[in-house]
């Protein structure tokens, strides 16, 4: 092995090897085992959600792999409606063309030739991060399979009255000239105004004033709405009022829906622009008066005057007529949330318009059954509330988009209107004997979410009854945020149980967001994004700060940002591989909501991975050429080696339940605890004792064994989690073991043995344990020199405590290096000495001759003084009431342990300053 551990060399080369060899691929034999991966996005990069969510399959994946289960994980990209079609745009204005200069067919054909040079960019990423799928199995959700149970549903659902054509408000993105989906909606707190406006009575000698955010829409009002209980307009009710700006005369209507605190406690209601004016129309029968083109520029139903004109430029001329007219009676400051579209950042409108639904309340009684009969189950379990709360609320789920990228909607129109929907345009006019006559094909392409919905079963070739289909569904676990549960699992139980008549999935484990070490969002404004690839291969600072500043939307973040990153990376980014940013999401893998990512965590597990690296080289250099048990011979055991064999069963069975229980944070603690205070810090170096000092072959051959055995039962332990360092390790420890196996990913997840636990023994070492840490803190408290011999003056030492010092005075020495050990009796005089205990017995170290007392006390001194002036600064900071009242609550807190602990310390260290006086 390298004297170093250098992830960089091993990592790449092992995961080229794995997937040419075929390992990722299903075995055909045990009990199956399936995950679909959420897919990403073609234009998407691995960010730190996906490398944390991915992180998580994976360890699922390897694990039930090694459980000898017959395992498939799924991959494959979604099509990315939107964005896609948006990236292709782009290139083809920097060309000064627009994708109608190329016509519909060439567009997909260019997005198509994007597609195969530069999409899926993220499989590569997930590679980098040793995600173990079946590549030979990648679907795209616009491959010919997909694309026939596209149609397929859409057909049988429209056959059966489910799917429907009709006209409703949607969010509506001006810019691109589409509905979006409500996760496409990005809602802010934004500097606005509410303008007060004066809407005259039709019988005239009075008027009402109506506050509004956007008075461009009023052009479309076809109502005021009062509260039925208001004293001040109840008797208006039944009346009109002249809608200012126009010709028209509209209702005063009473409707619960309005609160007579805000503003005046008039509402204007203008159905075809507002989701709540929708459903207020509704009841009351209103009409529906759109006044935008899907521009969002004024159209032709409003007075020619304002036609048109952009909505803002609306709005400026119809406040400034109003205010001509003295209809304007006051604009007041106000803050309100503005719903923008994440991929174009337009300001979107509620937009009256024809499109295509799925009537959910059919489909949504046996999706809420399923959950409730436990068929699904949430992890955490609290999850499912969400899901029923939205399910029993469920609203028809519009599933066209107006852009050319995507499944083209299987519909056509004849001449006078008339739609029919088939599998293609044949199967239309065989189906309905239409001849030859002229039809059009709807111009709409479907909700991307609408393919996703089908991916547990379409990825196994449904519509086809084929035998992975038969085999992996319904799939095991579906590991996914919080913020999709409507949008994607809810919509995949759905349709699961529509055309599968089983639910998609066993278990549903949700994940959470993953946020700075600060606890706050990671943006690119904010400059506290991490890419994951930049925290395993490392990047220089120079280059994160230009990765971090490109492109950004206000320029001015830029000084900042840059400031922001010198601060927290003054050296650079280290490289720490792709194991330990693998550790560092499982150690993170809580029940919670939200993962607090610090980069310093990262470091941590890094070190670990140099940690087991270095006991591999030990246990190699230790082992190799010599007589490990393989071949026979008697086998003695010593008490560590009982020890770290019983230890090892418990650490087993914690790493198995925290994977079985969705607890990653627990596996890998339990798994980081065996083996760096276990193995490595006690075992190791308790095992030199007997390989240096001992000359019993058979007790050398047993701790060999041990060494051995252990470390690669651990190797198989760790695996899942961190699976380059280990198969790299694995490949030179399994001969030694006795193991014949090509790879570390195929052989058998250890499980527990109750005849190996040793509680005997792990008392036992315990006790040892206590002892010599005693000793050892004797020594730091004192700062004896590590290669000082100490002598040992024991108090109250029964009969088996010496028993045990005798039979182990080998471990001891050889961890505290003891000069001698004394028994003392009750008349023995006791020197001034350093004290720990061990339970009843007293651990004494005479001081005297020991150190140096004038230096000792210097050193002491020294720094007493510096720990008094970090106690100072720490004080006066949580002493500035306007620290306090506007640092994060971590880092006040941060500040108040660190209080804490300087008080610990420094009463220590008077404590050890009267003792080195008192010599």
């Amino acid at each position: 092995m390298e004297k170093t551990y250098d992830p960089s060399k091993i990592e790449a080369r092992w995961y080229e090897l794995w997937e040419s060899s075929g390992y990722f691929a299903p075995s055909g034999q045990g009990e199956p085992y399936c995950i679909m991966i959420p897919p990403p996005n073609v234009t998407g990069t691995l960010h730190m959600g996906h490398a944390f969510q991915d992180t998580i399959m994976d360890i699922l994946i390897r694990y039930h792999r090694m459980q000898g289960r017959d395992t498939l994980w799924q991959p494959g990209i979604d099509h990315a409606g939107i964005a896609t079609q948006m990236v292709v745009e782009r290139q083809l204005n920097a060309a000064d063309m627009t994708r109608h200069d190329l016509g519909r067919a060439a567009f997909i054909d260019r997005i198509w030739q994007w597609k195969a040079q530069s999409g899926g960019t993220i499989t590569q990423q997930l590679r980098r991060l040793g995600a173990s799928v079946d590549w030979q199995r990648e679907r795209f959700t616009m491959d010919a399979g997909l694309s026939a149970a596209v149609r397929e549903v859409f057909v049988q659902l429209y056959d059966e009255g489910i799917i429907y054509r009709g006209k409703r408000l949607v969010n509506w993105d001006p810019v691109l000239h589409t509905a979006v989906s409500d996760l496409e909606v990005v809602a802010a707190e934004e500097a606005g105004h509410l303008w007060h406006i004066r809407y005259p009575l039709a019988r005239g000698g009075a008027h009402l004033v109506v506050a509004t955010t956007r008075p461009e829409t009023m052009l479309g009002d076809t109502a005021v709405a009062v509260h039925p209980q208001d004293p001040r307009y109840r008797h208006l009710i039944g009346e009109s009022v002249r809608l200012p700006l126009t010709e028209r005369e509209i209702p005063i209507i009473g409707d619960d829906y309005v609160d007579p605190e805000f503003g005046s406690g008039c509402l204007k209601i203008t159905p075809a622009h507002d989701f709540n004016d929708y459903a207020v129309g509704e009841r009351h029968a209103l009409p529906l008066i759109n006044v935008f083109t899907a521009a969002a520029q004024i159209n032709d139903t409003a007075p020619a005057t304002y036609r048109g004109l952009d909505r803002y430029q609306a709005r400026e001329k119809i406040v400034h007529d109003l205010q001509a007219l003295g209809l304007l009676e006051r604009v007041d400051a106000h803050r309100l949330t503005v719903p923008r579209g994440d991929r174009s950042g337009a300001v979107l409108e509620p937009y009256l318009t024809d499109q295509w639904y799925v009537k959910t309340e059919t489909l949504a009684g046996p999706a809420i059954a399923a959950v409730e009969s436990g068929r699904i189950r949430f992890l955490p379990e609290s999850w499912s509330k969400t899901y029923f709360e939205w399910m029993r609320n469920l609203q028809d789920w519009c599933i066209s988009r107006q852009i050319w990228w995507g499944h083209r909607i299987p519909a056509w129109y004849d001449a006078e209107g008339n739609v029919y929907v088939g599998h293609s345009e044949a199967a239309v006019r065989d189906k309905h004997e239409l001849g030859d006559i002229a039809l059009r094909q709807d111009e709409d392409v479907l909700d991307t979410w609408f393919s996703s919905a089908l991916w547990p079963f379409s990825t196994l070739g449904w519509p086809q009854q084929t035998e992975a289909l038969r085999r992996y569904y319904p799939t095991s676990v579906l590991v996914t945020g919080f913020d999709i549960i409507f949008f994607w699992v809810a919509r995949m139980i759905m349709l699961g149980l529509r055309f599968m008549g089983d639910v998609p999935f066993r278990e549903v484990y949700i994940h959470g967001l993953v946020r700075d070490a600060d606890g706050q969002k990671m943006s690119k404004s904010k400059g506290n994004v991490l890419d994951p690839l930049d925290i395993i291969d490392g990047i220089e600072l120079d280059a994160l700060i230009t990765k971090r500043t490109t492109g950004l939307m206000q320029p001015q973040l830029a000084p900042m940002i840059e400031r922001a990153t010198r601060t927290h990376y003054p050296s650079g980014i280290v490289a720490h591989g792709s194991d330990a940013l693998r550790f560092t999401f499982a150690s993170l893998a809580t029940t919670g909501r939200d993962i607090v990512f610090d980069r310093g965590r990262v470091e941590g597990y890094r070190n670990f991975c140099n940690k087991l690296w270095n006991a591999a080289r030990y246990v190699l250099m230790n082992t190799q050429g010599h007589d490990a048990g393989l071949e026979g011979g008697a086998i003695k055991l010593a008490l560590p080696d009982r020890w770290i064999i019983s230890r090892l069963q418990r650490a087993e069975q914690e790493i198995i339940d925290g994977i079985h229980g969705y607890r990653m944070d627990h596996a890998a603690q339990a798994l980081y605890e065996f083996v760096w205070d276990e193995y490595c810090d006690w075992y190791l170096e308790l095992s030199k004792a007997t390989l240096q000092h001992s000359d019993d072959p058979a007790q050398l051959r047993g701790t060999r064994r041990t060494l051995v055995r252990v470390l690669e039962t651990v190797l198989r332990l760790a695996h899942p989690f961190i699976p380059f360092i280990t198969e790299e390790i694995w490949q030179r420890v399994a001969p030694l073991a006795g193991r014949t196996g090509t790879t570390i990913m195929l052989e058998p997840y250890p499980k527990p043995a109750d005849e190996r636990l040793d509680e005997s023994a792990e008392t036992e070492l315990a006790w040892l344990q206590s002892f010599i840490l005693g000793v050892r803190r004797i020594r730091g408290e004192m700062n004896i020199p590590p290669g000082r011999a100490v002598p040992v003056l024991l108090r109250h030492a029964n009969r088996v405590e010496r028993e045990r010092l005798t039979d182990h005075r080998a471990f001891v020495d050889a961890l505290t290096r003891l000069e001698s050990i004394t028994y003392l009796t009750h008349e023995d005089t006791v020197p001034e000495s350093a004290m720990a205990l061990v339970g009843e017995l007293e651990i004494l170290v005479p001081m005297a001759g020991l150190i140096d007392k004038s230096a000792e006390l210097l050193r002491l001194d020294k720094e007493r003084q510096r720990l008094t002036r970090d106690l100072d600064r720490t004080e006066q900071k949580l002493a500035n009431v306007h620290f306090v009242a506007k640092a994060p609550a971590a880092v006040v807190q941060k500040e108040r342990t660190k209080l804490a602990e300087l008080r610990s310390a420094l009463s220590r260290l008077d404590q050890q300053y009267q003792r080195v006086r008192a010599i």
